[in-house]
């Protein structure tokens, strides 16, 4: 093993000011978001100019970073206003920009030349030679394709001096890296330029031998089919990616929820802290899978880290039930004298439910709530209203921004 490993970055998704605060709070030492142009995310909250720079200045408090993805692939009509857009990214603050097309990387060294450039997974870098022609063109840090195994990862590292960023947890495009046109014939949403309609995950009946054949070779006991991969999942297996030299962890997700990105950046921040506090007798914790697993939406895989994926890491047939959490409330205000936290609702829980605590440090208890009063103080059985103000009788000390959750 390497002697004098560097600590890597924990890159975390952020699809709106609410997530990048989030996600920073519960350890991220970065976070990529999107603007309104030129992103592969157009159904993401996005983020105005304005956004971005209370989103920088959160950050910088932190010791924090701001990526922007600006990761399509252009069309002659995508390239109206790209010098203007860089400029005003970098007069943002914006940390560095995530580019695939080559028309986009030349409108940002025009329009913002002091702006730092990553080559995105859109591009497919899946070798040591392309990665030092990103290299070679001043590109200080590549984001390789899905499709690399971590041996691959250790070569590029040995045979060129360039930042590597690389998944380590999040949804798996069932093309190579994106490259997919399924949502542009069906839904005419192009993938490459932000619609995708996710036709993979949709479900499929069988026919024998296409459109014009109404020859079924599915019945109606069968489970559809779909063409959709098991989410990516290296809990498991950080210290491999780590000692491989990859720079920067990055979780995929700009859409999913806050609840998502906190447990997710909680875990992962916690395994990284974990290794480097004594990399020779670091040991898994079944307790880092476990949590995983409440924000699991899908099953995982470890993809192509390691084999070849095969038919088991294809979502198919009838999925496993996991385990179901909603992110109940989020913790104001907590009173140490009455033992009261001041709880904002984000879905229905009321007295008598199991409810559990949780928060940046990997902080968790489980309780059983026994004390429920509305804003004005009065006592009620439920909290039933969406972001109504709440107070519940806790257990132990909580924190600002700790979040509360239940078992569906």
């Amino acid at each position: 093993m390497q002697k004098t490993l560097k600590k890597p970055e924990l890159l975390a998704p952020a699809g709106n000011l609410e997530k990048l605060k989030f996600a920073i709070h519960y350890g991220a030492d970065a976070v990529y978001i999107g603007g309104k142009q030129f992103g592969l995310r157009s159904n993401a909250g996005n983020f105005t100019f304005d956004e971005m720079r209370e989103g920088v200045a959160f950050a910088e408090k932190y010791g924090s970073k701001v990526y922007v993805a600006t990761n399509i692939i252009a069309h002659n009509e995508n390239l109206d206003g790209a010098q203007e857009y860089y400029k005003n990214l970098y007069d943002a603050g914006i940390h560095a920009v995530i580019v695939a097309d080559p028309a986009l990387i030349q409108a940002c060294r025009e329009g913002a030349p002091d702006l730092e450039v990553h080559i995105s997974t859109q591009a497919s870098i899946a070798n040591w030679k392309t990665a030092e022609f990103w290299k070679n063109e001043g590109i200080p840090r590549v984001v390789l394709a899905r499709e690399v195994s971590v041996e691959e990862i250790r070569e590029i590292k040995e045979k060129v001096d360039v930042e590597i960023e690389a998944f380590i947890h999040g949804a798996m495009c069932i093309s190579y890296s994106g490259r997919c046109v399924l949502s542009n014939h069906m839904t005419a949403r192009d993938a490459n330029r932000g619609g995708c309609a996710q036709s993979c995950r949709w479900k499929y009946d069988l026919f024998e031998n296409g459109v014009n054949d109404d020859t079924e070779v599915s019945d109606e006991s069968d489970e559809m089919y779909t063409m959709s991969s098991q989410d990516l999942s290296m809990v498991e297996h950080l210290p491999d990616l780590i000692e491989a030299g990859v720079d920067s962890l990055k979780i995929e997700g700009r859409m999913k929820s806050i609840h998502y990105v906190a447990t997710v950046v909680n875990v992962y921040r916690k395994i990284i802290d974990t290794y480097f506090e004594d990399p020779e007798n670091y040991q898994l914790d079944q307790a880092w899978i476990d949590e995983i697993w409440k924000a699991a939406q899908r099953n995982l895989t470890t993809a192509f880290y390691y084999n070849e994926p095969t038919h088991k890491d294809q979502l198919y047939g009838k999925p496993e039930r996991l385990p179901k959490y909603d992110f109940a409330g989020l913790v104001l205000e907590y009173d140490k004298e009455t033992q009261m936290a001041t709880i904002q609702q984000r879905n229905n829980f009321g007295v008598g439910d199991e409810v559990e605590f949780f928060g940046p440090n990997f902080f968790h208890f489980k309780q059983t709530i026994t004390e429920l009063y509305d804003e004005k103080g009065e006592p009620i059985d439920r909290a039933k209203h969406a972001m109504m103000i709440t107070k519940v009788k806790v257990d132990q000390p909580v924190e600002y921004l700790n979040m509360m959750r239940k078992q569906k």
